[in-house]
């Protein structure tokens, strides 16, 4: 339950500590005292969301702090472990701190956590309904997640919805899978004549440059041949040698018929006979270059025929003659997938149809057991509308299976339906019950779900609001029973509820020249009298009024004064 509530700076409030028992506790006063800023308080130390106006005029922060004692098998003692916050012996302490510029930070147990966080413990713990809150009641959309809470079935239907997402994610990868298939045979005769052609090229990677530069190589090598060839023929000519040879004749026959020592032309002869080798020598060199160098035609013509046929394949397919033996990978994979999707396809179909089998037989056990859930709801509810002075009206969950429209929370269609006059036909709650009616009917099945809720403290801000009398004392007698299972809040201008409360505070609102501030007092079985009778006939407080007080709080009546007898 919560157990102390601290407030400072916020709105009219400048100091407050309040310590809750259990059971119903009312908050009465005057209207604009300041009652519902308890509440809005409570709210922002339970994670909702901050205005700027909410720290008190002159104040640098406001601070509000909520201490609960969950008992041992509430769930929030798992979600704090979850969320690494350390707990506190047996205390949960939510603190949020606000500054006036807007930011604010919020705490837990002390330790510093996100305002989202926050949040999350703070719904785990408290559940507050405002005088407009039944917007949720009314929109069919959240009938099927408040009918899974009330019958139990959170953990069965996290399972369908699971179920339903493998499902999903079977039929997913099968479409997947089909548009693949689809599109591969639609390019079957292209892929076979991409991998026909490119198998018989063979391309390989780094082979267009290697034959780029072998072709140049053999371009330069065959203009240095033409320049070796014209210099053998010039010197293969009957020309230089046979004139030396002949020279060298003539020169050695006149140096033989000379007597004289030494002879002058053994020397030139010497020359003649060197250059002559030289020549010879030089000759065959160039002859053997020739040899050597010789430019294969053949050779070349076949490396540009092999190069221009890699440059063609690329241009062709739109890729850089490099990629040539990836793409013909990825062609020759996607032929090979052709003859492996026949088997995946069909292990992918019979893995949609297991998952959607295992979906709907979990999806029906669900549906099967939101329908004694329903029934349960329906007598729970019904036992809430006789008190409320809603006897003759009659509740029922409706529930539509559908299972060629199922969705992730199953194959139900869950709606809360009314008739709220005898043989009159049943219709959705928003456009059957009147005003005073569906508040009454909110309130049932408030009362009906919130056991099931597992909620430390409810609280109910002016939900008596609009009725009076005896469907007043109604509304008091079922808070006080529901107190019987939680501590519950309320806010009320009713003296019929709040005679039922266990523990009455009075909102007051007090003014001076220069402030104005917020105060709650906890009223003694004296102070609640008068302040029930108050509230009974308004400004001035009579003593049929205190009377009245008296018989609601079941309180003994007053003895009247003996009157004096005349002399």
């Amino acid at each position: 339950m919560l157990t102390a509530l601290h407030i400072q700076d916020f709105v009219l409030i400048d100091q407050l500590s309040l310590p809750l028992g259990k059971g119903l506790i009312a908050l009465t006063g005057e209207t604009g005292a300041g009652k519902s800023i308890l509440l809005e308080a409570l709210g922002l130390a339970a994670g909702a969301r901050t205005v700027r106006s909410a720290v008190r005029r002159n104040a640098e922060k406001g601070v509000v702090t909520a201490a609960f004692e969950p008992d041992a098998s509430h769930p929030v003692w798992r979600a704090l472990e979850e969320n690494a916050v350390a707990a506190d012996d047996d205390q949960v302490i939510l603190r949020r701190v606000q500054g006036a510029d807007g930011k604010s930070r919020a705490f837990i147990n002390d330790q510093p956590v996100s305002v989202g966080l926050l949040k999350t413990i703070g719904e785990l713990l408290i559940e507050i309904h405002g005088q407009h809150d039944g917007v949720s009641f009314l929109s069919a959309a959240t009938h099927r997640a408040l009918l899974d809470e009330f019958g139990g079935c959170r953990r069965e239907a996290v399972r369908v919805e699971s179920a339903f997402a493998e499902w999903r994610a079977a039929q997913s990868a099968l479409e997947e899978r089909r548009n693949m298939r689809d599109q591969a045979l639609r390019e079957a005769d292209y892929l076979r004549h991409v991998v026909r052609e490119l198998s018989n090229l063979d391309p390989q990677s780094g082979e267009e440059e290697e034959l780029a530069l072998k072709r140049a190589d053999m371009m330069a090598s065959q203009k240095v041949m033409e320049d070796l060839s014209a210099a053998s023929a010039a010197m293969s000519e009957d020309g230089l040698e046979g004139k030396l040879s002949a020279a060298s004749h003539r020169l050695m026959r006149a140096s033989a018929q000379m007597r004289s020592e030494p002879n002058p032309l053994a020397d030139i002869i010497d020359r003649i006979d060197r250059a002559l080798g030289e020549f010879i020598d030089a000759r065959a060199a160039v002859e053997d270059a020739v040899e050597r160098l010789g430019l294969d035609e053949s050779e070349l013509e076949k490396t540009e025929e092999r190069l221009f046929a890699i440059r063609a394949a690329a241009r062709k397919h739109g890729v850089a003659p490099d990629a040539l033996p990836e793409f013909l990978a990825s062609a020759t994979q996607s032929l090979a997938s052709l003859d492996e999707d026949t088997a995946q396809y069909g292990a992918l179909e019979k893995k949609v149809a297991t998952t959607h089998a295992a979906f709907l037989d979990g999806a029906r056990k669900l549906s099967d057991t939101r329908r004694k859930a329903a029934k349960k709801l329906d007598d729970a509810v019904a036992r809430e509308l006789a008190p409320l002075k809603l006897g003759k009206a009659v509740f029922s969950t409706s529930i539509k299976t559908d299972e060629d429209a199922p969705v992730a929370s199953g194959i139900d269609a869950v709606e809360f339906m009314v008739a709220t006059n005898p043989g009159a036909p049943m219709g959705p709650l928003k456009t059957i019950a009147s005003g005073g009616e569906l508040s009454r009917f909110v309130l049932a099945m408030k009362a009906a779900l919130a056991a099931k809720e597992n909620r430390t403290v409810i609280i109910f801000d002016e939900v008596d609001a609009g009725v009076g009398g005896a469907v007043a004392d109604a509304v008091g007698e079922r808070l006080a029973r529901l107190a019987m299972d939680a501590q519950v809040l309320v806010v009320t201008h009713s003296p019929q509820v709040a005679a039922r409360a266990a523990t009455h505070w009075r909102v007051e609102k007090t003014q001076t020249r220069s402030d104005t501030t917020t105060r709650v007092a906890a009223l003694d079985d004296d102070e609640r009298i008068e302040e029930i009778a108050r509230m009974l006939s308004g400004a001035v407080v009579t003593d049929e009024a205190r009377a009245a007080a008296r018989r609601l709080l079941g309180a003994p009546e007053k003895p009247k004064r003996a009157r004096k007898k005349s002399a």
